[in-house]
């Protein structure tokens, strides 16, 4: 990912924390789609998986941070060399959010399990929601690997239509409740749920913005979609 530089040390610890947020963007990703099968099918497996990984993302992420300091304090580096290791820790830190996301996930959908109300809630209705942000994910990892500032812009686009599904589930999770007031608790739980999958599409949408900010240089966080289709052409 890294261009080359005269330095062939500092190319190399480049690639190193590449690698390494590419990693633990893998991590997170198997992270959210254990987190969907958890959702999905109420599975205490998918839940024990993710709780075993949360250290794992957490440790990571600190871990990348350290050495992204380390290089900053040794290379003083600057133009797009400093761009590149200040988008790689802003895109760390969102990776760890996205861990917390889907171990969020995990504690709402085990706390329903214990509810003894698993099969009576309206999960399922999360199913679209939860599969576009893992997709998300991985399409702002791949857009990342290979800077494709056209692919960020997708990415950005359509955290609008999970914001949409979301505002449509807490509709019908308002009815749901209103017609049976002893699932209150547990569709609270859902609820959770459905903030969570709506925070791991920001996440991912921040990423794509770390993408286009690396490769152009520009902060389109505050910029409409127009402006932002012109930066990258």
């Amino acid at each position: 990912m890294p261009d080359k530089h005269l330095s062939s040390q500092f190319d190399s610890e480049l690639n190193r924390v590449s690698a390494r947020v590419m990693e633990l963007g893998g991590l997170v990703e198997q992270q959210i789609h254990q987190a969907v099968h958890a959702l999905t099918q109420f599975s205490t497996d998918s839940i024990a998986q993710i709780n075993a990984n949360e250290t794992r993302v957490n440790a990571m992420e600190v871990e990348i941070d350290y050495e992204l300091s380390s290089i900053i304090g040794r290379r003083q580096p600057t133009a797009r060399d400093l761009r590149m290791l200040m988008a790689f820790s802003k895109v760390t830190a969102n990776l760890e959010r996205m861990g917390d996301e889907a171990h969020k996930i995990a504690r709402m959908v085990q706390s329903i399990i214990e509810s003894g109300a698993a099969r009576s809630l309206p999960a399922g209705e999360l199913r679209v929601a939860a599969e576009m942000a893992s997709s998300m994910l991985r399409k702002a990892l791949d857009a990342l690997a290979r800077l494709d500032t056209k692919s960020a812009v997708v990415i950005l686009k359509e955290d609008d239509l999970i914001d949409h599904e979301f505002d449509g589930f807490v509709r019908k999770l308002i009815t749901y409740m209103m017609e049976d007031p002893r699932k209150i608790s547990p569709s609270l739980d859902l609820l959770f749920v459905a903030k969570a999958i709506e925070r791991i599409g920001d996440h991912s949408k921040n990423v794509a913005e770390q993408i286009i900010y690396l490769v152009e240089g520009k902060d389109i966080r505050h910029e409409t979609m127009d402006v932002i289709e012109s930066t990258v052409k």
